[in-house]
């Protein structure tokens, strides 16, 4: 049975957004092809229709990841007062809620220790998607320049995800949320006072 164009489109549309939090969740490592196809009801051989190999999906599925971590903390920034949207951005990045959900969150925390570990022509994409993620946030960081916006974010970002990192890796919830209450109050102050 030959299936529409659409019908094609729907699902790697689904396969790419099942495997983005599958990734984030547990890691480039942690995902079984085979799984995540039984898990969206298809077949193993059905994922070679749509992608030429786990790498290219990861890749596309990393960027997705970047694509709804702009698109929730866009929905912040239209919230925040004029002039308070960095701190928004804080607050969201560096919340529970975000530590606590690793497969919705942030890609680039999710994923920033296994990175550098991945083929260059993978990290080239990832480092795209980054990159243009980042661009979006960098207007309302601190610079005279473009560029100061930019490597304000990128070192924002940088520590931010950090950060994050260890705090998932604290045992103790009250250690994790003085992590987390502690670094928005060091960026916040930094970038925003």
């Amino acid at each position: 049975m030959r299936y529409s164009s659409e019908h094609k489109r729907q699902t790697r549309e689904r396969i790419v957004r099942a495997a983005s939090r599958q990734f984030r969740a547990k890691g480039g490592k942690g995902l079984a092809i085979g799984d995540l196809m039984e898990k969206l009801d298809l077949t193993h051989g059905g994922f070679y229709r749509h992608f030429g190999s786990k790498d290219q999906l990861f890749a596309e599925a990393l960027e997705r990841g970047f694509e709804e971590a702009a698109a929730r903390l866009g929905k912040g920034i239209e919230a925040a007062p004029p002039g308070s949207e960095l701190k928004r951005i804080i607050e969201r990045y560096l919340s529970a809620e975000h530590c606590a959900n690793a497969a919705d969150g942030c890609p680039f925390a999710a994923m920033m220790s296994e990175m550098s570990r991945y083929p260059r022509g993978l990290r080239v994409r990832i480092e795209r998607a980054m990159r243009a993620h980042f661009k979006k946030i960098a207007k309302f960081l601190p610079g005279a320049t473009g560029r100061e916006r930019g490597q304000n974010c990128l070192i924002l970002f940088s520590g931010m995800a950090g950060a994050l990192n260890v705090a998932r890796a604290a045992a103790n919830p009250e250690h994790r949320d003085a992590i987390l209450r502690s670094a928005r109050a060091f960026y916040i102050k930094a970038f925003c006072e």
